[in-house]
This record gives C-alpha cells, sequence and structure tokens, in this order.
C-alpha cells in the first residue's frame, strides 16, 4: 500500500512493541490491548492499512457494525464471541446513525432519544466492555472520514493513537507504480513522466486509490502513466474551478451585505 516510510515503521514498531509486552501489561494490571484511530477521507487507506496490519501479525478481523448494535447485552455479546489475536474494526464512527425506528431493547437506554441513546451507549459502554474484557492480545481500530472533532467522545481518545491518512504524495505514488507497473519512480533512470506527474500531485488531492485504479487501466507502463498525467491534469482542474467558484460566491456575498447595509443607511 502507499504509505509514508516514516509511518509504515512507526506502525510497525509500534505493533511489534505491543505484541512483545505482555509482562509488562500483566504488572501494570492492564488489559493488553492496543488502540487506534485512522481518518482521513475515503480512498486514502484505512482499510488497506487494517489488512496490512493483521496480515503482518496473523491476526484475525472482526468488523463491528455499530448499526446493528440494539443494547448494551448485544454490545457485550458480540465483543465476547471475538477470539485472542484479533482486530476489533469500528469504521466511520462518524456517520450518524439512524435510530428511529428501532427499539432499545435495554431499559437502562429506553427512556431516551435517538441522538441521546447513541451517545450514552456507544462511547461509554463499548469503550468500558474494550478495556475490562478484550484482555488478551486485542487490537481496536477505530476509521472516521474526516479530522478528530467535538463529535468523538473524549473516553475513546484519550488512549487511543491516532493516525492521519492523506491524499497521495510523490512517495505514494513511487510505490504503487513499483508494485502495479514495475517501474521505480524515485531511482537514478526514473520514467520520464514521474516528474510531471509528481508535480501535478503535489497540487491536485487525488487519494491513493484513484491513483492504484488508473495505474491497473492499462498494462502498458507509458499508457498507464500518460493516462494518469491526464487524470491529474482533470482534477486539477476540476479544483481550480470549484476555488474560484467558491470565492465568487463569497465575493457576492459580501457585495450584497454591502448593498444592503447602504440602504438601511
Amino acid at each position: 500500500m502507499a504509505l509514508d516510510p516514516e509511518m509504515k515503521k512507526m506502525i510497525m514498531e509500534d505493533l511489534e512493541r505491543f505484541v512483545r509486552r505482555r509482562e509488562f501489561y500483566k504488572k501494570a494490571g492492564k488489559a493488553w490491548k492496543r488502540g487506534y484511530l485512522l481518518y482521513g477521507p475515503p480512498g486514502t487507506g484505512k482499510s488497506s492499512l487494517i489488512a496490512a496490519m493483521a496480515n503482518y501479525l496473523k491476526y484475525d478481523v472482526y468488523d463491528l457494525e455499530l448499526a446493528s448494535i440494539y443494547s448494551n447485552h448485544e454490545l457485550r455479546r458480540v465483543l465476547l464471541s471475538t477470539t485472542n489475536r484479533s482486530i476489533l474494526v469500528i469504521e466511520d464512527i462518524d456517520c450518524t446513525v439512524d435510530l428511529k425506528n428501532r427499539k432499545l431493547k435495554d431499559k437502562d437506554y429506553s427512556h431516551l432519544g435517538p441522538n441521546k441513546a447513541i451517545d450514552t451507549l456507544w462511547p461509554t459502554q463499548l469503550h468500558r466492555w474494550i478495556v475490562v474484557k478484550l484482555w488478551r492480545r486485542r487490537i481496536i481500530v477505530f476509521t472516521k472520514t474526516t479530522r478528530i472533532g467535538s463529535n468523538l467522545h473524549c473516553c475513546v481518545l484519550v488512549e487511543w493513537t491516532s493516525t492521519s491518512l492523506s491524499y497521495c504524495t510523490t512517495s505514494g505514488f513511487r510505490i504503487l507504480a513499483s508494485n502495479y507497473l514495475g517501474i521505480d519512480g524515485g531511482g537514478n533512470n526514473p520514467h520520464p513522466l514521474c516528474g510531471e506527474i509528481e508535480g501535478l500531485i503535489e497540487s491536485a488531492e487525488v487519494t491513493p486509490a484513484e491513483v492504484a485504479e488508473e495505474l491497473m487501466k492499462s498494462d502498458d507502463a507509458d499508457g498507464a502513466l500518460q493516462g494518469l498525467v491526464s487524470f491529474l491534469k482533470r482534477k486539477k482542474a476540476e479544483s481550480n474551478k470549484t476555488e474560484d467558484e467558491s470565492e465568487g460566491s463569497t465575493e457576492k456575498a459580501k457585495r450584497q451585505k454591502t448593498d444592503e447595509g447602504e440602504e438601511t443607511e
């Protein structure tokens, strides 16, 4: 995957340290668990990173769907059904769960409105059961499509490592070019188009998934890279057009506000 080498090294070292520190957790009286919060736009590699972590450690992966959790009892049952040496994934925690047509079976939450119910059940109970029950070689990963904000309960942030996955970088492109086309984008003899592509990547917001999709469209390196150049130029033009329209709307709003003020006077 197109992960920054420094970030890759940091995550691997952190995982290795977690696995070998069983006695440390036991001596400290802490649950043998590790938590990560991955956040970034869709297509930046959150799911791929989770799969890579599981493959590296040879861990099982469990995907917890919050929409299927109706009560504290069900939450407890699901968490206890996971095995040791596993990664528990809770994706898109910043998305709103619609509870309007659901019946909360747990009497402790039945009197609460939809928003209050999910706020109460989800952050505190989930965090508490992870800490208490997932005691042997568990890794818990949350994913989020937006930046860390106030809508994420503070108890989740206290013990979790936050990792931001951004748009594709030049180093990310080089990894993808090597994996998909077998070319060295940053070596002594790079492909003639690599320099142009790296310049476009620095000024256009594209995800690693979008770059990978373009590179897969042709078995010929020249054709694939030329297609990527065209794609990046379109993305850059679209981004510039959006910025111009946004600036135009802002200026128009300012003029209207000024005109209204003058009319009032």
